[in-house]
């Protein structure tokens, strides 16, 4: 069986690959995959206990069978440049119901955001910014890279989003992740809630930015002045990882 096995953020580095097309002997399941890789590049398997795999761009288990064809892709712990190879994956936004999700590699506008989720029914419009720092932990950052596997980080938005809206008393939601280099100061993320009444509206748009970032995979490359470093976060305990 033929599969095309994707590699992200600092997983890249470690297997030396963004992609390749690789055989599998039939019967093979994701958990063969996975020790495939580990047998060639012994860090994955320290690293398995927060990896997580994902087969055709949705969450998988390790024992979920392979078959012909197959989008298999090794997603290390989340924490959020873009990787040009999925431009091909456009468009980048979706519209459901009304909610909006989209990823962009231009400076992110919350106003015309606003105005999309505005219905003339809220009492209130929540709107949560996410922007770069200008250090961490006291060591000064020059800029930030982002690294995503986009059709599933659109897809997993687009979740989020609209079981958020059905979760609280809302009326709409928008979310919207930058991809590439962003600057001090620059909005990597914005999550806007629109409701008839304000606390549903705080609710929904603290809601939405945790789960974001514990299920959408995009990965965050921090540049310092005396180096840089792939920003490791935490997966959402209900994903499964390979380890």
């Amino acid at each position: 069986m033929r599969a095309r096995v994707l590699f992200f953020g600092m997983l890249k580095e470690v297997v030396g690959r963004a992609a390749e097309d690789a055989e599998f002997p039939a019967g093979a399941d994701l958990r063969a995959v996975f020790e495939c890789y580990a047998a060639r590049f012994p860090k994955l398997h320290q690293m398995a206990a927060s990896i997580v795999v994902a087969r055709n761009q949705e969450f998988a288990a390790l024992s979920t069978a392979l078959t012909d064809g197959d989008e298999v892709a090794f997603l290390p712990p989340v924490s959020g440049g873009a990787d040009v190879a999925f431009e091909a994956y456009a468009p980048l936004e979706i519209e459901e119901s009304g909610h909006y999700f989209a990823l962009t590699r231009e400076a992110i506008d919350v106003r015309p955001l606003v105005a999309r989720v505005q219905t003339g029914a809220e009492g209130a419009v929540v709107t949560f910014e996410g922007t770069v720092r200008n250090n961490t932990n006291g060591r000064p950052t020059l800029c930030l890279d982002y690294d995503c596997y986009e059709p599933m980080a659109l897809k997993t938005m687009a979740q989020i989003g609209c079981e958020i809206a059905a979760a609280h008393a809302v009326t709409r939601v928008a979310m919207v992740h930058r991809l590439g280099r962003m600057l001090v100061g620059e909005i990597s993320v914005a999550v806007i809630v629109a409701a008839p009444h304000r606390k549903p509206a705080f609710d929904a748009a603290l809601e939405g930015i945790n789960r974001l970032k514990k299920l959408v995979p995009i990965w965050k490359k921090e540049h310092f002045v005396d180096g840089e470093v792939w920003v490791e976060g935490e997966w959402d305990r209900d994903v499964p990882v390979a380890g």
